[in-house]
């Protein structure tokens, strides 16, 4: 299509610690190029995700040999938030488009926000209902990658307890305890059951509980939210893992540093949560070189970008979600598209230098600006 309100489109390597995921595929590329949008892939940008640069040449790509010329285009695409190092690329008339968490790290509001950046995060694109279509591909991933994970770190010579997951013969499996019966949750738990543990999933919505009892036929026990239900699940458990979300806000924190000390020794604490600060009040984010501590005899994983693990898959599930927003985006730039799409509304976090997420205001304490109003000024 001629004439798109955005022409140029970058695609950076993301360089936070061991995160290999891209945000764009070549399919992508050429949906892109179709519409008369050129796309700039920084060189490597793919190598991670088993997608080379002639992968991107062939769907029509140019592939630029650094980071400030990805940068440098009208839109840039990408997984992660921006790191420090790459704070000096942000600038007024540049639209990203990219994971932000600025409830978590406050620290790249206040970049964005200096920059005046117009900043659009994909947790919080969110469609009636409360659905979340850019977060749920990646809540699924690392919703089936905790358990995968959980399981590994209760092996002995992990630092766990030495608990198969399924138990054997004569033998009681582990306990995993799921925090959060969303799309992260509800797919631990799965997984989890599915190895033939036992499964309790905590959730205060009622009815998200009796769809996953419907669904799977009481394999999986579900238990309302409140703190003598989390309380006694969490010191029985071998396995916690945090799944719980507020669209644009920080994480609720639901086990408390007395809960932790209360579990078993060389139990596992797996909080997927921790990208929005986390729901386990002992965690602090680590990452995929150095992901686990121990504390109060327990162990706590609490990598930040979880997919990151599996950036083949992740890459696939998160770009089949994020291209049609990001061509609407390019197509008819960000105030139209917003006005045309209530839920890409809801994901612009910051407008030249105004917070227009209220969520996001809420939890940095900075006003509330209407992301219409903002961008129409």
């Amino acid at each position: 299509m001629a004439g798109a309100a955005i022409t140029t489109v970058g695609v950076p390597k993301e360089i936070k610690t061991l995160e290999h995921r891209v945000a764009m595929t070549p399919d992508g590329v050429r949906e892109l190029e179709r519409h008369g949008i050129d796309v700039f892939v920084e060189t490597g940008a793919g190598e991670g995700a088993s997608i080379t640069d002639d992968d991107y040449r062939a769907a029509g790509a140019d592939i630029v040999p650094t980071a400030a010329e990805a940068w440098s285009k009208q839109m840039v695409v990408k997984v992660k938030e921006p790191q420090e190092s790459e704070y000096g690329y942000l600038r007024p008339d540049l639209t990203l488009f990219t994971y932000l968490h600025l409830a978590a790290y406050p620290e790249v509001a206040r970049a964005l926000i200096d920059a005046r950046t117009t900043g659009i995060a994909y947790e919080t694109v969110q469609v009636d209902g409360g659905g979340l279509p850019l977060l749920a591909p990646m809540s699924e991933v690392a919703g089936r990658l905790a358990t995968q994970i959980g399981a590994h770190y209760l092996e002995r010579h992990n630092g766990g307890r030495g608990v198969l997951m399924g138990g054997a013969p004569g033998v009681r499996p582990a306990k995993v305890v799921v925090l959060g019966a969303g799309n992260v949750g509800w797919n631990s738990a799965w997984i989890a059951a599915g190895m033939e543990a036992e499964v309790v999933l905590i959730d205060k919505n009622l009815d998200r509980l009796r769809w996953v009892d419907q669904i799977h036929k009481g394999r999986i026990m579900t238990l309302a939210s409140n703190r003598g239900a989390i309380e006694r699940s969490v010191a029985e458990a071998d396995l916690v893992i945090g799944a719980v979300l507020v669209a644009g806000g920080r994480a609720p924190v639901l086990v408390d540093e007395a809960m932790v000390s209360s579990m078993k020794p060389r139990a596992v604490i797996v909080d997927v949560a921790v990208d929005q600060g986390g729901c386990i009040e002992t965690i602090h984010e680590t990452s995929h070189d150095d992901p686990v501590y121990e504390l109060h005899g327990v162990v706590h994983y609490a990598v930040g970008n979880m997919p990151g693990a599996v950036p083949h898959t992740s890459t696939y599930a998160l770009t089949n979600a994020t291209l049609p927003y990001i061509l609407d985006v390019a197509v008819h730039g960000p105030e139209e598209a917003a006005r045309r799409d209530r839920a890409l509304a809801l994901g612009i976090n910051t407008v030249a230098g105004k917070v227009t997420n209220e969520p996001v205001a809420e939890f940095l304490n900075d006003t509330f600006v209407d992301p219409l109003v903002a961008l129409a000024g």
